[in-house]
Order: structure tokens, then sequence, then C-alpha cells
């Protein structure tokens, strides 16, 4: 396996740098940390380059707050100047690791995403009678420190990378406790192996599809699944021989072990894919029996009510002047242009006829 060094020149250049603050900025420009940012923007980038040169750089405190939709989650956000720090990393090393990546994994990922992943489920869907569907059970609060490490130095070898990237991740705050034992530990072993990372990081997203790349190529050449996808930490294997899916369960959640992952004991499970299949807020309902079938694609009911909900704040906010017309505008189409890729003509009609935006007075 080819080990890359010489990246750390790259990661500091000021060039990329200042490219690395546009992008951190994008959709926060105007929050009071980043336009105090932008009114030294020479002076703090340089500043920040210095430390990582001198290698005295430190991560600063994540801001956390929890949500609740579609499932409880505490979400960090880092400091501005970290987020840039994670920009000018990324920047440089993702190439390196997405060239390993298999096709069938569609997170956090230039061209993929949720729309591309969820052609896909159609696709297999149409085809095939049976669906193997899993969900890693915490996955980000599990993710091991030691066995994350490892992997990226497996592709990097660049000394000054290798210490940025341990960096980050030994400052992950605390996530919610997690205590699972697997082969060989001890009473103390989940307490003692640090674990988790902070969920809303860019830098979290990108280790955490590094994480389960060895799992993917596992499933795909040691399995011998043909028809497989991942997104983040759902994934799918499609087979008309529900013995092979069987198998294949024992397998992955033995391999996953070794990784100190397990799999959701209730949302994992072996169906026949006729009964429709949830994706990434969809549901899929295949019609007739004859293969390929056609399909049903409907929005599913929690993501539907977490929609109107925020429509009923864009009303509000609209309202009271907190945000203008072409705000509003935009995030209107950006979700009609999410319902667009299901079966939603008559519901995006009854949007327009329930929901009034008034004019703010």
């Amino acid at each position: 396996m080819k080990r890359h060094g010489n990246l750390w020149p790259r990661i500091i250049d000021f060039e990329n740098l200042l490219k690395s603050a546009r992008q951190a900025q994008r959709g926060k420009r105007f929050r009071p940390n980043v336009l105090h940012f932008n009114y030294n923007l020479e002076r703090c980038l340089l500043q920040l380059q210095y430390e990582l040169k001198t290698q005295t750089y430190r991560p600063g405190e994540y801001r956390t707050f929890q949500i609740f939709e579609p499932k409880p989650r505490l979400i960090s956000a880092a400091p501005y100047r970290d987020r840039v720090v994670h920009h000018a990393l990324c920047n440089i090393i993702v190439p390196i690791f997405e060239r390993t990546f298999i096709p069938d994994s569609y997170a956090n990922r230039k061209g993929f995403g949720t729309h591309r992943a969820l052609k896909r489920c159609i696709e297999y869907a149409r085809t095939y009678r049976y669906i193997l569907q899993c969900d890693v059970q915490k996955y980000f609060p599990s993710i091991d420190h030691t066995i994350l490490k490892a992997t990226l130095h497996r592709k990097i070898k660049c000394p000054e990378t290798l210490w940025l990237i341990d960096t980050i991740i030994d400052h992950s705050n605390p996530q919610e406790p997690v205590l699972s034992y697997f082969p060989g530990d001890d009473l103390l072993t989940p307490v003692d192996r640090p674990h988790g990372l902070p969920i809303g990081n860019l830098t979290s997203q990108f280790f955490a599809n590094c994480y389960l790349n060895s799992f993917d190529h596992f499933v795909e050449q040691q399995l011998q699944a043909k028809y497989y996808l991942r997104y983040v930490d759902d994934f799918a294997l499609f087979s008309d021989d529900a013995g092979f899916l069987a198998e294949a369960r024992a397998a992955i959640e033995s391999y996953l072990a070794s990784l100190r992952l397990r799999i959701h004991p209730i949302k994992s499970q072996l169906f026949e894919t006729r009964i429709g299949v949830n994706f990434v807020g969809f549901r899929i309902l295949p019609i007739g029996e004859t293969f390929p079938r056609d399909v049903c694609l409907r929005v599913r009911n929690d993501n539907l009510r977490r929609a109107r909900g925020r429509l009923r704040s864009l009303q509000a906010d609209y309202a009271t002047g907190k945000i203008n017309l072409t705000q509003l505008s935009q995030a209107m189409h950006s979700w009609l242009a999410h319902l667009e890729h299901a079966d939603t003509w008559r519901l995006r009609q009854s949007i327009f006829h329930e929901w009034a935006f008034a004019c703010p007075s």
C-alpha cells in the first residue's frame, strides 16, 4: 500500500489557508465570530500558519447543543479558526483517500450524496427479492481513536500531517457514553480506550468514511456481495438468496466487532423488498411481483412532520422580518427540490394551498 509524504507544505500554504477560510464561512459569513476573524483575515491566517508550522496549534473548546430530530444527538460546533484548519487538512488529504473508496459509499463525498444513494437503492429494490438493511449502533460515539489513527497512518507517512490528524482526534470532546465489550476486553477496556468523534466536524465526517472503508471492501471482496451500498452508518445488501444474506449478517457482525462496532439489534433486519425499504428519508414501495418492478416513492412520515415544523418556523420568521423574501424563497426551493425526487405532486400542491406567508408589517 502506497503511503503519502511531503503533504505538510501544501496544508500550511497561505493560499490553502485562505481557500479554507472561504470554505468554512459558507452560509455563516455574517456570524460574529466569522466577521471578527475576517476583519483581521490576513493577520489571523498568518497566526494560524505560524502555530501550525511550529506545532503549537491547539484546538479550542467545542460549543455543544442537543437535537432531538430525527433522533436525540449531541452536536458539536468547533471554533471558526479550527474549522479553517479542518478544511485546510481535508483539502489535501481527502483526494488521497477518495481513490480508495468504493463507488457505492455515498456520504460526504463530492458528486455523491443522498439522492444518488436513493437512486441506487431504488435500482436494487426493483430488481432483488431480499434486503439485509443494517444500522451501526451509536456510530460516531463508538469510533475508536486507536483504530482510526492506525487506519489513517496506513495511507499517510508525513510526520507533521499525522501530528495534526492526531491532535484533532485527541481533542474530540466527550460524546454520549458507550459501554460495549468485545472479545479480549477486560472490565475497564471500554473506559480506558478513547473513542467518539464530534458530530458536526468536517474532519469527523471524513474520518467516519475512512473508518468503514475497509468494511466496504470486506463486504464486496470477501463476502462477494455484488449489490451493496452505504450512507454513513446505514448500509444495505440485496440478493435473491435469503440464506446468503443471513450468513452475511453473521460475518458482518464479526468484522464490525474488530472495529469495536455493533449493528443496531432492532433497526438491522433481513426482509423482502416487496414490504418496502426506508432509506435516506424516503420509503421505496415496489409495485407488482415481476422483476424489475415499478416502484412508488414516498416521503417518510417523520420527515414530513419535521418539514411541516420547519415551514411553521419559516412562516413566523418571515412574518416578523427575521428572514427576507430571498432567504424564504431559497429555503422553500431547497425543500421542494428534495420532494421532487419522490411521487409528491399532490403534496407539493397542498403546501402552496395550506401555507400562507404574510409579509412583515
